[in-house]
C-alpha cells in the first residue's frame, strides 16, 4: 500500500498570510510522500502592469517550498519583459505547456511539463493555462506570445508522458468546466488539480477515471489530495481542505 498526497493552492491573488504559509509548510514537511503545487494566479497583478522588481508571494511560495505552479492569466503578461518579470522570482518551475512564442528563448522561463520521483513513483506534472493570446486576436500582432487550446495541447503531450509516468497530474488554470471537457477528452491523466474557477471542491469531481480537484481562493484552504496505491495496482482518491483563514 503506497500514499501519495498532493497539497495545493490555487487563485492566491496575493493573499497568503503568515498563519497560512506556517501551516502549508508544516504540511509539506510532515510527509515524506507529497508534492506542493499551485494552480495559478498567486501573484496579485493584473495584465496591463507589472512590478519590475517581481513578485514578492512567488518568494514565499519558494521559502514554505511549493514544488511547481503553473501560470495564470495574472502571471502572463503580453510583453516578454513583462511575463519575465511577474515570474521570475519564483524558485520552482512555472508551467505551461500550451503558450507559443515567436521565440523560444524569450520565455525560457515557462516550462510545459516538470517530472518528479516521489517514494519510487515517476509523477509528471502538466501545466495548462487559460487562452489569454490566440492567433485570431489583434493582440497576436503586437505579443510575442499566442495560445494553443489547452485540450488540443494536452492530447498531444499526455499519451507521451504516459509511457514513462506512474502518475499524471494535469496543473491547470481552466476553470472547473474546462477541466471537466479535459478529462473527458483526454485519456491518461489521473487527477486535475485545477484553478480559474475558484471553486471549492470538498471531494473530488469524478470524470471517467480522472478526479478533479480545487480548493477555493485567497488562500482560504489548503487542498489535500491522498491517492492510495494498493499491491495490486488499485487506486483511491481521497480529497479534504485544511482551513487556512485567521
Amino acid at each position: 500500500m503506497l500514499d501519495f498526497v498532493i497539497l495545493h493552492t490555487n487563485d492566491l491573488h496575493g493573499k497568503l498570510s503568515q498563519q497560512a504559509a506556517e501551516i502549508i509548510a508544516r504540511e509539506k514537511n510532515s510527509c515524506d510522500t507529497c508534492i506542493l503545487l499551485d494552480a495559478g494566479d498567486a501573484i496579485p497583478s493584473g495584465n496591463i502592469y507589472w512590478r519590475p522588481w517581481g513578485e514578492p508571494i512567488l518568494c514565499r511560495m519558494a521559502d514554505i517550498g511549493y514544488d511547481a505552479m503553473v501560470m495564470g492569466n495574472r502571471e502572463f503578461h503580453f510583453l516578454a519583459a513583462g511575463l519575465e518579470s511577474k515570474v521570475k522570482l519564483a524558485r520552482f518551475p512555472v508551467l505551461s505547456a500550451n503558450i507559443r512564442c515567436t521565440k523560444r528563448s524569450i520565455c525560457s522561463c515557462i516550462v510545459p511539463t516538470v517530472t518528479f520521483c516521489i517514494a519510487g513513483l515517476s509523477v509528471a506534472v502538466l501545466g495548462l493555462t487559460v487562452p489569454m493570446i490566440t492567433k485570431q486576436m489583434l493582440a497576436a500582432k503586437i505579443s510575442p506570445f499566442w495560445f494553443e487550446n489547452p485540450i488540443s495541447a494536452a492530447k498531444d503531450i499526455v499519451p507521451s508522458l504516459r509511457d514513462n509516468a506512474d502518475i499524471i497530474i494535469a496543473l491547470t488554470h481552466i476553470g472547473l468546466r474546462t477541466d471537466m471537457e479535459l478529462a473527458a477528452a483526454v485519456s491518461g491523466i489521473d487527477i486535475v488539480v485545477g484553478g480559474h474557477s475558484h471553486s471549492l471542491l470538498s471531494e473530488p469531481v469524478w470524470v471517467d477515471d480522472t478526479a478533479i480537484v480545487q480548493a477555493g481562493y485567497w488562500g482560504h484552504y489548503l487542498g489535500k489530495t491522498e491517492l492510495t496505491i494498493s499491491s495490486a495496482g488499485k487506486r483511491t482518491v481521497h480529497t479534504s481542505l485544511i482551513d487556512l483563514r485567521d
